[in-house]
């Protein structure tokens, strides 16, 4: 395993198990990382419905942003990142099926890098997209934050 794929697999496994946020996504969520991309999947339940029997606008974001997110986070190596902006369209609501969010860097500085994201159904079509702007933290990515195998 290269030092770059072994970066990858810690950001995956602290996004599956060291976010306690993730602890109700986790069951039926997948996080690939790549360089400059990352792919999450998501298998919709109601759990994440809103009264009308679609899944929530809060949920779009969350996968948006962190598919945005670990695509910067995969080539920064030394710490975490943080968002600072994320802009969301939603285009069409989902109710079933695996939905998969894929982020890709679109712009990089010495401090500030641009990403988007696309939120797609089981059918390829696109349900939701959106860009942000992200900035070093000053948290090293270390075992205390979950950035471990």
């Amino acid at each position: 395993m290269t030092k770059e794929e072994l970066h990858y697999r810690k950001l995956e496994q602290m996004y599956l198990k060291g976010a306690a946020i993730n602890s109700s996504f986790y069951e039926t969520t997948t996080l690939n990382i790549e360089a400059e991309k990352a792919i999450i999947t998501l298998e919709i339940s109601p759990k994440y419905f809103h009264a009308l029997g679609a899944m929530h606008g809060s949920v779009y974001f969350k996968l948006l942003d962190d598919a945005a997110f670990f695509a910067v986070n995969s080539i920064v190596t030394d710490v975490f990142v943080l968002t600072t902006n994320y802009n969301i369209n939603i285009v069409r609501p989902v109710s079933q099926g695996i939905i998969k969010a894929v982020g890709t860097v679109k712009f990089t500085s010495k401090n500030l890098w641009i990403a988007e994201s696309t939120l797609y159904d089981e059918k390829g079509r696109t349900i939701a997209f959106g860009t942000g702007h992200f900035a070093r933290s000053k948290v090293a990515l270390t075992t205390e934050i979950g950035y471990e195998l």
